[in-house]
């Protein structure tokens, strides 16, 4: 069966705000394509607070690129501490900071940022030995810099954390 050409040009209505007086949900994002802006950003508030972190698997060798208003919640998240972690992070438990970016000027500038992290690190050829916690850190630090190729990164502070 075929679509004709009107059908595809239909766009799938997003899901609706909720109601007032109703809670938005835990309120995390595990992926910045179909959000709506912040109540924070919607009021038009000065600093926006947005954060790209990696946060290492203290386990087995694995890392995990997210984005946040709030980090320490959103640890406590992935670390199952609190109902709402990404199901893709459920596995290296616990995590620990590896490097926080803050600085963001709003949500769209920090999902880009993440996004482009993720796919140059994605892309970027790696070694095929067995992989250990040191080698994948500096493989996102390599794509971090390759990021700061691509994007104005002047305005960010970058920390990265030893543990």
């Amino acid at each position: 069966m075929k679509l004709s050409a009107a059908f595809r040009s239909a766009k799938i209505p997003c899901a609706l705000p909720p109601k007032s007086g109703e809670a938005a949900g835990a309120g995390v994002l595990s992926s910045c394509s179909a959000g709506r802006p912040s109540a924070e950003a919607a009021k038009g508030k000065g600093a926006s607070g947005w954060c790209v972190y990696l946060i290492a698997s203290s386990r087995i060798p694995r890392t995990y690129v997210g984005v946040s208003t709030d980090f320490p919640r959103r640890l406590r998240q992935h670390n199952g501490e609190l109902k709402g972690g990404a199901k893709a992070s459920s596995a290296g438990r616990p995590w620990n900071l590896a490097c926080l970016i803050e600085g963001f000027v709003n949500r769209s500038e920090a999902c880009e940022f993440e996004s482009k992290w993720k796919n140059i690190s994605r892309k970027m050829s790696r070694k095929r030995t067995e992989p250990s916690m040191a080698s994948l850190l500096q493989h996102r630090d390599m794509s971090l810099s390759k990021v700061k190729t691509y994007l104005d990164c002047s305005h960010l502070k970058i920390e990265w954390h030893s543990s």
